[in-house]
C-alpha cells in the first residue's frame, strides 16, 4: 500500500506582514510550523503503515526551508519526501497550489491513498485536498472522522456532515481529508531524529514537470486576487457603571442606540 499525505509548512503566529501589491503573507523570516491539522494526517497514514505494512511519502510545496517539516515527518516514521519548490510557484491561490501538487504528485509516481489535513491554518479554504483530486480525476472523501475498514481494492470511512454521519467506501487510488478527532499526533522521536538526520529529500520544480506552462503556477495560475488585507484594530476602552438593575438597563439601552446596535 502506498500513501502519500500533504503536509504544508506555515506561520507560527499571526504577526504576519502581507504583500500589499500582491496580497499573500511575507513568510521570509517568520517562524514556520507544520499545519497542524497535517499533523492529523501524518499520523493517520503511519497508523495505516503499522496495520498494513504501507509506505509513505511526505510531500509539500514551498520555498526551500520547509523542507524542515518533512524532516519533522521523517522523525514521526514517514518513509519518503518531496519538496515541490521553485519561485514560479510563489503566490499560488488555491487552485493554482492543487495544480502544482497534482503534477508533482504524477511524477512521483502510483499510489494507492493520498491523506491530507482538513485545511491550513493560514488559508482555512479546506479546498485544496478536493481540488487536487479533482485534478488527479480521482474519487476523494472530506471530513473523515475514522477509518472503518481498509481492503484489497478500498477504504470505508466515516465522515462528519456537522449533522449527520456517514460511512461511504471509495475505491482505490483515492484521497480523505482528515479531521483533527481521527487521531491523536505522536511526538516526533528523538531515535528517528539521529536515523534520518541524513535522510535525503527530493526537490522538484517546474522543469520536472510534464506541464510546464507557467501561466498555470503561481501567480500567473491563480485566478483570485487579495485586493485589501489588514490587521483588525482592536478597542480595548471600556466603562465601567454603577446603579440598580433599571439604572443598568437604560444606560444599556442608551449605548446601544448610541452605537446604532438597536
Amino acid at each position: 500500500m502506498n500513501i502519500v499525505v500533504c503536509i504544508k509548512q506555515v506561520p507560527g503566529t499571526t504577526e504576519v506582514e502581507v504583500d500589499q501589491e500582491t496580497g499573500v503573507l511575507k513568510r521570509e523570516g517568520v517562524d514556520s510550523k507544520m499545519n497542524p491539522y497535517d499533523l492529523y494526517a501524518v499520523e493517520t497514514a503511519l497508523r495505516l503503515k503499522e496495520q498494513y505494512n504501507a509506505v509513505i511519502k511526505a510531500v509539500s510545496m514551498g520555498p526551500p526551508q520547509a523542507s524542515v517539516i518533512i524532516q519533522e515527518a521523517f522523525m514521526m516514521g514517514v518513509d519518503d519526501g518531496i519538496l515541490l519548490t521553485d519561485r514560479k510557484f510563489g503566490g499560488a491561490d488555491v487552485l493554482a497550489t492543487s495544480y502544482t501538487l497534482a503534477q508533482g504528485l504524477r511524477k512521483m509516481g502510483d499510489f494507492d491513498l493520498i491523506i491530507c489535513g482538513k485545511q491550513t491554518t493560514d488559508g482555512d479554504t479546506a479546498q485544496v485536498g478536493p481540488e487536487l483530486a479533482e485534478f488527479l480525476d480521482i474519487p476523494h472523501v472530506a471530513y473523515v472522522r475514522r477509518i472503518v475498514e481498509v481492503t484489497q481494492h478500498s477504504i470505508i470511512v466515516e465522515m462528519d456532515m456537522t449533522n449527520t454521519v456517514e460511512t461511504v467506501e471509495v475505491l482505490f487510488p483515492c484521497l480523505i481529508t482528515v479531521e483533527k478527532e481521527i487521531f491523536q499526533p505522536r511526538l516526533p522521536s528523538f531515535k528517528l531524529k539521529l536515523q534520518t538526520k541524513d535522510k535525503e529529500i527530493a526537490f522538484y520544480g517546474l522543469k520536472d514537470f510534464t506541464d510546464q506552462d507557467e501561466l498555470k503556477y503561481g501567480l500567473n495560475g491563480s485566478p483570485t486576487r487579495v485586493l485589501r488585507i489588514f490587521t483588525p484594530e482592536s478597542n480595548i476602552d471600556r466603562e465601567i457603571w454603577r446603579g440598580n438593575a433599571d439604572e443598568l438597563a437604560g444606560k444599556m439601552a442608551a449605548k446601544l442606540q448610541a452605537c446604532k446596535l438597536v
